[in-house]
């Protein structure tokens, strides 16, 4: 499978997806725990899936002392602003 593909695949599941809304939603820090649960997911799996967004350039991590804080880039940003503006949509079709 391409790489295209593969991101294809990974953003049209909803754990990753929401994620990508969570992080956007405030300038708070984000931990991967706190992600975890947010998005009701298990930490192993957050921690899978917020490695892939850093291989592939959509989040960077910041270190202050043992923590360390997930934050998104500037193409994460407009990524996580067209998904949110899609489960928007989405939620408004499920009501109608």
């Amino acid at each position: 499978m391409s790489k295209k593909n593969e991101l294809h695949h990974f953003f049209l599941r909803k754990k990753p997806v929401m994620i990508l809304v969570n992080l956007a939603k405030d300038a708070k820090k984000r931990y991967a725990s706190v992600l975890a649960k947010e998005v009701d997911c298990t930490y192993s799996h957050t921690v899978r899936v917020i490695n892939i967004l850093k291989k592939n350039g959509l989040v960077d991590f910041s270190r202050d002392g043992r923590t360390k804080t997930i934050q998104l880039t500037g193409a994460g940003k407009e990524l996580a602003e067209y998904l949110s503006k899609t489960v928007t949509l989405f939620d408004k079709i499920d009501r109608d």
